[in-house]
């Protein structure tokens, strides 16, 4: 995932008062491409810190063509530090290599070779920086300590061991500092990543909350609808009265479908705003039965235990499986009657929806959509269910849902809003870690196995 910093309009600063970081200490990809504003000033900057430097040190020999040359070469493999940073930092050290070799003055030269071993570093070139630094080290004692009789300035002596260790020091050092930035750079990256693989998840996780939700309306409405039209169809001549009320019940039913689909709609065009009606629960289980009578399945609810009150993703989840269920049986049943159980027992609340059968054609229980989507609901709230055929030759639908408020989950997630060392979002040009109507822990669910797509309990109200 790509993450870039857009200047703000009218000055420097982003969002929150603060200057950006650079590359090196954010997440994300290294850029790519030529860096010239960089490379330019350290070009201008070596050369006229060489060239100042050069006065202090008569024994070397003087800054000619050659030495200019050699100044530049190493800013202008800097172009190319992150499209190709091993070539660039190997190309650094022997230009600096020959340029010590020819017995030039010491400057800000060092620089180049700085950046060089930096940038490979935190591209993850470590192996390369380190030989590179090696090397340049080795070949400089070499030239300073043995070839430097053969070599320009004449008359020139052995460089101190001290000057040696020091350099030595300096290039640990900066190594050093190398690895930190690199290793802090790829925790910013997995922290940036996780969020991203968190925000794909709760988008998901949406979509499928959204999709059960309008499969259990549209299935159970156009399946009392696709009844009612026959029954009218059918006694449209002979009983005109029988099929006003079917048409009455269609009309009922279809308006009952788009003020559902119409509030499934309103949360997606406004996120985080309430809901405008409450969200079904078992209070409307009367409707239900009344909705099935009219499409002529008569079912019997029974209520054992003491009733208790639920969590609205409770019975949110209780009511579209008892809805799902009837409509598996007006479809694919020859049963004409239906028995609804709501057995309430110390938090829990059990479901049990059956028919007589026979089933009718291919489909037997429902479709595979329908079932899924019991089986998500009931997973979300850390619940169980189980749907099959019975002994009796009916199909059963057997559903125990906590009445506990809170999703059982076994972390919190890759959501990582709360470690110290995360990095703001404004500098990772990342959205926000949770949508305004979510619940910020929306943790893996790893208890149900892979039907078991976990669904916030809370959003389930939405």
């Amino acid at each position: 995932m790509e993450h870039r910093y857009t200047r703000p309009r009218g000055g420097g600063r982003a969002r929150g008062g603060r200057f950006p970081r650079p590359y090196w200490a954010r997440g994300g990809p290294v850029p790519a491409g030529p860096a010239w504003r960089p490379s330019l000033f350290l070009a201008v900057f070596v050369l006229v810190g060489t060239a100042f430097t050069a006065r202090g040190q008569p024994d070397r020999m003087p800054l000619d063509l050659c030495a200019r040359l050699l100044l530049l070469a190493g800013p202008a493999l800097l172009l190319w530090r992150h499209r190709h940073p091993v070539v660039c930092v190997f190309g650094v050290q022997a230009t600096l290599l020959a340029y010590f070799a020819l017995g030039y003055s010491y400057g800000p030269v060092f620089l180049t070779a700085a950046v060089a071993v930096f940038n490979a570093i935190v591209s993850g070139h470590r192996r390369a920086a380190w030989w590179a630094v090696g090397t340049l080290w080795a070949g400089h004692l070499v030239i300073a300590h043995w070839l430097y009789r053969w070599l320009p300035p004449p008359h020139d002596r052995a460089a101190p061991w001290a000057q040696e260790l020091v350099a030595a020091a300096l290039a640990v050092a900066l190594c050093a500092a190398a690895e930190v930035v690199r290793v802090r750079r790829e925790q910013w990256a997995g922290r940036a990543a996780e969020r991203a693989a968190a925000r794909k998840r709760r988008e998901n996780e949406e979509r499928m909350r959204i999709a059960r939700e309008l499969h259990d309306v549209l299935a159970h409405s156009i399946s009392v609808i696709n009844v009612q039209a026959g029954v009218g169809l059918a006694l449209l001549d002979s009983d005109p009265e029988q099929a006003r009320t079917a048409l009455t019940t269609i009309k009922a039913a279809s308006k009952e479908a788009l003020g559902e689909v119409r509030q499934v709609l309103d949360t997606l065009r406004a996120p985080g705003a309430a809901p405008r009606t409450p969200a079904p629960g078992l209070d409307r289980l009367p409707e239900l039965v009344e909705q099935a009578a009219s499409a002529g399945l008569t079912v019997e609810v029974v209520r054992e235990g003491e009733p208790a009150a639920l969590p609205p993703g409770t019975d949110l989840a209780a009511f579209r499986i008892v809805q799902e269920a009837l409509t598996n049986v007006v479809r694919h049943s020859g049963s004409r009657t239906a028995r609804v159980v709501l057995g309430y027992a110390p938090g829990r609340l059990d479901l049990r929806v059956g028919d007589a059968g026979p089933a009718t054609g291919d489909g037997a229980g429902g479709s595979g959509n329908g079932l899924v989507g019991m089986r998500e609901r009931a997973a979300a709230l850390g619940g169980t269910i189980e749907a099959g055929p019975r002994p009796d030759g009916g199909f059963g639908v057997h559903a125990a849902l906590p009445l506990t408020a809170e999703r059982l989950t076994t972390d919190h997630g890759p959501d990582t809003d709360h470690a110290p060392d995360a990095v703001p979002d404004h500098e990772l040009d990342a959205e926000p870690d949770h949508e305004p109507d979510a619940e910020p822990d929306h943790g893996p669910d790893t208890d149900h196995g892979p039907d078991d797509r976990t669904q916030n309990q809370k959003r389930e109200t939405s």
